[in-house]
């Protein structure tokens, strides 16, 4: 048998790299693994909401994220169609960094803080095995065993084969695709802004070197004429706004930072703990225009990583972290989960478009408080 190491992290993002940093932090011995080779780019709003500030102090992150020089962002503006825009101020600042920078940043962060951190190898199977679990690896055509008293499942929204987790997907509803890349040519504001239009909307975002993050949620079947590229269905999308032409007429798309992602399920259940606990999007999903995923993966990190603690100095048991980290999870999450999705739907609805703006004019606190209602709260952090 290996060397017994007390967690293995699987999936190394902003949620993986996070628990796998806090827990080597508090010493444990701490392996973090990803298929993926990095840096990379990752479609993602690229936003790290103000409610975040506070849980990158918390996890020891902050000074690691600032080194990035994130652009600042002060409001939130968005449009529909040729409507004057409706401009919500955000509760503090919020930050733009991409995540080609912050993944590899935290990456470096946790090994500071003495984190193994092994990219590039598929996790092929996990299962318990004497005192804890085995994880099995595969880089190349060379294969690796991990054993671990703790295994935290951190890959992300799209379960693998062979994993926990893991189900047979069928026809699901509102079939969704992202798609990313960043612009220069871009005069920069402190704003993040989002443009809606049929079939889907488009965030524009200031990032780090004076670029901005262009990134898109669509219907997969209301692009289904776009030109089949990860630009073209961008152009797609801009084309159906008029104002949003304007605001990229001089966009130039910097090579190299285009992703894509697909399917994406906005109505799957969150999966807290199935075999093993879930952390970020592998526990549950909430959509992007409500600008807190990455806030949501921090808060998650961080309660799963103190139950995780506890269970490691043998304080609870297994089934008590599960027990716990489930109520935490509904506790925190539930409402934003919920406001988020109901947001979601409102602004599909054909009509709305020309009604939001008008009543977020008129009655700007009821927006401001709906806006919210999709954030982790103060007293939760």
């Amino acid at each position: 048998m290996g060397r017994l190491r007390d967690v293995a992290v699987l999936g190394a993002g902003v949620a993986g790299s996070s628990v796998a940093k806090a827990l080597a932090d508090k010493g444990w011995e701490t392996v973090l693994i990803d298929r993926q080779t990095f840096p990379r780019h990752k479609v993602c709003g690229e936003f790290l909401s103000p409610e975040s500030q506070r849980m990158l102090h918390a996890l020891g992150l902050q000074e690691t994220v600032a080194s990035l020089q994130p652009s600042l962002i002060e409001r939130a503006r968005l449009f529909f169609g040729q409507e004057r825009p409706l401009e919500i101020p955000l509760p503090g600042i919020a930050l733009g960094v991409s995540r080609y920078a912050l993944d590899l940043a935290l990456h470096r962060a946790a090994q500071k803080s003495g984190v193994h951190v092994q990219t590039a190898a598929t996790a092929t199977s996990v299962y318990p095995d004497g005192e804890g679990y085995v994880i099995e690896t595969r880089q190349g055509k060379e294969s690796q065993i991990y054993h671990a008293r703790a295994v935290i499942a951190a890959w992300g929204a799209n379960r693998r084969s062979g994993l926990p987790g893991h189900r047979r997907k069928g026809a699901a509803r509102n079939r969704y695709v992202g798609v990313k890349s960043h612009f220069a040519g871009v005069a920069p504001e402190p704003v993040v802004e989002l443009y809606f239009f049929p079939g889907g909307y488009l965030g524009v975002s200031p990032i780090e070197g004076g670029l901005v993050n262009v990134a898109a949620l669509l219907a997969r079947n209301a692009f289904s004429h776009a030109e089949k590229t990860i630009l073209g269905m961008i152009e797609a999308a801009v084309r159906r706004n008029p104002k949003l032409g304007q605001k990229l007429a001089f966009a130039v798309p910097v090579p190299g930072t285009q992703a894509a992602v697909a399917p994406i399920d906005f109505h799957r259940k969150p999966v807290v703990w199935d075999s093993l606990p879930h952390a970020g999007d592998a526990a549950l999903l909430i959509p992007p225009l409500c600008g807190d995923g990455m806030s949501m993966a921090l808060r998650s990190a961080q309660l799963c990583g103190s139950l995780a603690d506890s269970y490691l100095r043998g304080e609870i048991s297994l089934s008590r972290w599960e027990h716990e980290y489930a109520r935490s999870i509904r506790r925190e999450f539930k409402g934003p989960l919920r406001w988020g999705r109901f947001l979601q739907w409102l602004v599909g609805v054909p009509v709305m478009p020309r009604l939001l703006p008008a009543i977020g004019r008129l009655a700007p606190e009821w927006a401001f408080r709906l806006v919210q209602a999709t954030r982790l709260k103060e007293s939760d952090l």
